[in-house]
């Protein structure tokens, strides 16, 4: 069977069974059993697959079928402009989280020197794809997760940052008294009744610790706002991703910690979701 054949019948097999991204899926699948680029494979359309990749390729398929999501079939996923490794105990980087990187690129692009804080860091890549643009900057990230501690390394080490990450397993109420210049956060924020009505790829299969934000989603922002306040400078930025539906509560929090609010951002959905404050 040639190439062309096996991602037409993978595609046909995932549409029937909800995948809207039956095409790109099948090529990316394909790409990983076969180790090469989608390039090849769309300029090898008649190339012919031996029966151990096709076996191996229709295997892949029936895990995407499952709902397994796509990164985690092939180990990766991009985000800015870099591919970021992931497993099932780190939450796959999203685009609408790209805004924070924006943001800090955007606030600091006349500043050379900076030393930052990441809570909750997973697969590292707000903090390195960060400092993948600031030569000079320095992050540390703060994790409850030891396989985020190691995944992370691994993507600073992959990538060429190890150098000025610095990586701590640890709640964030555990960091020693330091002051930074710039704190950023994508915390859990998911209220615990709503976990159960997730879409089944990220229910059924990413780490439930990245995605728990206690009963009315605000618990660990509370905790993320309040121990932030202690560990920024004065006058220093926090930015902060949030749930669609939590800007005015996670605003009035923010200033009951001391922080001013420089605005508001809304994702390509038109979702809030971001905001930037300055610690008064």
């Amino acid at each position: 069977m040639n190439i062309e054949i096996a991602i037409k019948n993978a595609c046909r097999e995932l549409k029937k069974n909800k995948i809207s991204s039956a095409l790109l899926d099948s090529e990316l699948l394909l790409s990983k059993v076969i180790k090469k680029d989608r390039r090849f494979i769309l300029l090898n359309l008649d190339k012919k697959l031996n029966q151990n990749d096709h076996e191996n390729f229709k295997d892949l398929i029936l895990e995407r079928i499952k709902g397994k999501p796509i990164a985690h079939l092939i180990g990766f996923k991009s985000f800015w402009k870099y591919n970021f490794k992931v497993n099932e105990k780190v939450l796959i980087p999203r685009p609408e989280t790209e805004i924070i990187v924006e943001q800090v690129l955007k606030i600091y692009k006349n500043k050379d020197k900076l030393n930052f804080l990441e809570v909750g860091v997973g697969s590292g890549c707000i903090s390195i794809s960060i400092l993948k643009e600031k030569k000079s900057f320095l992050a540390t990230g703060v994790d409850l997760s030891q396989e985020c501690i190691k995944i992370c390394g691994y993507n600073a080490k992959k990538l060429g940052v190890d150098n000025r990450i610095k990586l701590i397993k640890s709640d964030v109420d555990n960091l020693i008294f330091r002051k930074y210049d710039l704190i950023v956060s994508n915390p859990p924020y998911i209220k615990k009744l709503d976990l159960s009505k997730l879409d089944r790829e990220i229910r059924n299969y990413e780490p439930k610790l990245a995605l728990d934000g206690g009963l009315r989603g605000l618990s660990v922002i509370r905790k993320v706002i309040k121990k932030s306040s202690e560990l920024i400078k004065k006058r220093g930025k926090f930015i902060l991703e949030i749930g669609y539906d939590q800007k005015e509560q996670v605003m009035k929090m923010l200033n009951e910690y001391n922080f001013f609010i420089n605005k508001t951002l809304k994702d390509l959905a038109k979702n809030d979701r971001c905001i930037i404050s300055t610690k008064k």
